[in-house]
């Protein structure tokens, strides 16, 4: 033992590692999934029973599910972070306009470039292809410029 922890095999340590990992990865995922339920909800109530116009209604919706989801890394998945002020949300919100702006790139790009044209391809292009780029680019932008530990940056520790 040195000091108060005790000494692991390289074996051992990479375990730990890989497991803290997976939980930063769940925990992301987790939160994510409430934050993308109250966005949809929110839009689908502003849209309708309030009657706002789509625009003021996905941008009130958006907001909403980036707080959810920056309150739930926080409290949650990043917690050890402790980040204070609103600078990381500020930066938060950054790293998830960017995920949205990839989401709508690979729309644009499909529909308009490459002329797949129909609801299929739009879907597979924006909610199937450009969700998961913008997920790993928010889960990235998450980890490294919102919550990110001393000493961590770039590496698997939980």
């Amino acid at each position: 033992m040195v000091g108060t922890r005790a000494w692991r095999s390289p074996p051992e340590a990479l375990g730990t590692r890989a497991w803290g990992g997976r939980r930063e990865l769940l925990g992301f995922a987790a939160v994510g999934l409430l934050a993308y339920s109250v966005d949809l909800a929110l839009f689908t109530w502003l849209r309708g029973p309030a009657a706002l116009d789509p625009l003021t209604a996905k941008a009130l919706s958006f907001v909403a599910g980036c707080t959810v989801a920056y309150a739930g890394n926080a409290l949650g998945t990043y917690r050890h972070t402790r980040p204070r002020g609103l600078r990381p949300y500020a930066v938060f919100f950054g790293v998830n306009v960017a995920g949205a702006a990839v989401q709508l790139l690979c729309l644009t790009v499909s529909h308009y470039g490459l002329g797949l044209t129909s609801q299929r391809a739009d879907t597979v292009s924006g909610a199937g292809i450009g969700m998961a780029l913008a997920t790993v680019l928010r889960f990235w932008g998450t980890r490294t410029l919102v919550f990110r530990a001393e000493g961590r940056v770039g590496s698997w520790t939980g």
